[in-house]
């Protein structure tokens, strides 16, 4: 079971702080589409921008946050659909096709000929207004009301910098996908040259990540075992 991310609270922003990267900008788009009206869309951004929105609990399927306006807290919960079983095995394959595409995650890009890739084999990465279900604890009869709008418009900003985050959304954690790239296959010998302890794939992206899951697991297992040595990590 992987733990959901929280994310911190996000510092207030000036002018339209609107998503750059393209995969961002499909975010807005859908929350456009969910939204009831201007008025309601103008409110969240606004809300979003002057700092309003807590810090983001995001796991599969689900983001949670408190959103506060007039002194007054709300707790606001967006509820996405997640890939099932076969779609997340197809996206792993898709990231698996290329070489470099996972360097590209890794780096904070989304590949839009990823997207296209998995679009063919049925998988959605990206939302549309329909699959953005929200809950607030506020009595606007609006769905989503300004509160959710708000989480939406910040969720769009982590999303536009981590696309990761998406893909987290939907089903498919950072670490899940890395150990499913790692366990597609035989990694092979390892390569000339290669540093003990590397898995010898063949996009070299995979193996650093791979080697710094590692490192963080044996880390952790240090907190339990002070005496275990550390002359490997090194």
């Amino acid at each position: 079971m992987v733990s959901p991310l929280v994310h911190p609270p996000l510092a207030p922003r000036r002018g339209g702080a609107r998503a750059v990267s393209w995969w961002g900008r499909a975010w807005v788009r859908a929350l456009e589409e969910a939204a009831y009206g201007e008025p309601d869309l103008r409110r969240g951004r606004a809300l979003a921008r002057q700092g309003g929105v807590g810090g983001i609990a995001v796991e599969a399927g689900s983001a949670v946050a408190a959103v506060t306006e007039r002194d007054r807290l709300h707790t606001v919960q967006l509820r996405l659909p997640v890939l099932e079983q076969e779609g997340r095995a197809s996206l792993v394959e898709v990231v698996a096709a290329q070489v470099g595409r996972l360097g590209a995650l890794l780096g904070g890009d989304l590949p839009h000929d990823l997207v296209e890739h998995a679009e063919e084999l049925g998988v959605e990465l990206l939302p549309f207004g329909g699959e953005l279900e929200t809950t607030c604890t506020c009595e606007a009869w609006t769905d989503p009301c300004p509160h959710a709008l708000a989480l939406l418009s910040q969720l769009a900003w982590l999303v536009d910098s981590d696309p990761f985050v998406l893909l987290h959304l939907r089903g498919v954690p950072r670490e899940e996908l890395l150990a499913a790239l790692h366990a597609r296959g035989d990694p092979g010998p390892r390569r000339p040259g290669a540093a003990a302890g590397s898995h010898g794939s063949e996009d070299p992206a995979l193996d650093v990540a791979l080697d710094a899951a590692e490192r963080a697991a044996r880390i952790l297992e240090l907190t339990e075992d002070p005496t275990a040595g550390v002359e490997h990590l090194l």
